[in-house]
């Protein structure tokens, strides 16, 4: 082996990820398949250790494995200017803001349940935050068997019910949420 030549073991460990890691961005396409010796070892260089780095702090910076294959992609086109990478650091930045609108709903709608709670030793049917969950959209809503649309379950009063409790709805992983229509909403 080389002077700058490494196994997978020291590349992925110089790289702070496991083998499985490296292995897998490799079916992925964002590594080159490695060179192999005469006895069959894959050989990597300091330029793939360079360019697993590059992906690391891509994705510590929530760039998706395709959109880091994209960023790879511009990089190494030599007709690709700043600006072209900028609005991608934009366009992230943008769906940033998105999930952090999302965690902030999230976070609402967790801190009005949690002070709905009375805590203690009481049942857990008597919970509201379980209580909320247990409901569906429909529900939650307040429209019930009947088609009529009530103060959720609390029967047409004003003070809504722990059912009525916006519960954000995540698409992925922390996608766009939507809030369950309720009362509480506004």
């Amino acid at each position: 082996m080389t002077a700058t030549a490494m196994r997978i073991g020291e590349l992925a460990k110089r790289a702070g990820v496991n083998i499985q890691t490296v292995r897998y961005y490799e079916r992925r396409g964002l590594l080159n398949d490695p060179r192999r010796r005469s006895a069959g070892y894959r050989e990597y260089s300091e330029a793939t250790l360079e360019r697993l780095r590059f992906i690391k702090r891509a994705q510590e910076l929530g760039f998706t494995l395709t959109e880091i294959g994209e960023l790879l992609a511009l990089r190494l086109d030599p007709g690709t200017t700043a600006a072209a990478v900028k609005q991608r650091a934009k366009e992230k930045i943008v769906e940033i803001e998105g999930k952090l609108r999302d965690l902030e709903r999230i976070r609402h709608a967790l801190t009005h349940l949690a002070g709905q709670c009375r805590g203690g030793r009481g049942p857990v049917g008597d919970c509201p935050l379980l209580d909320a969950l247990g409901h569906t959209e429909a529900e939650a809503a307040g429209y019930h068997s009947s088609g009529d649309r009530s103060v959720g379950s609390s029967g047409g009063s004003m003070k809504p019910s722990p059912s009525d409790t916006p519960i954000p709805k995540v698409n992925g992983s922390i996608g766009r949420a939507e809030l369950l229509p309720s009362a509480l909403q506004g």
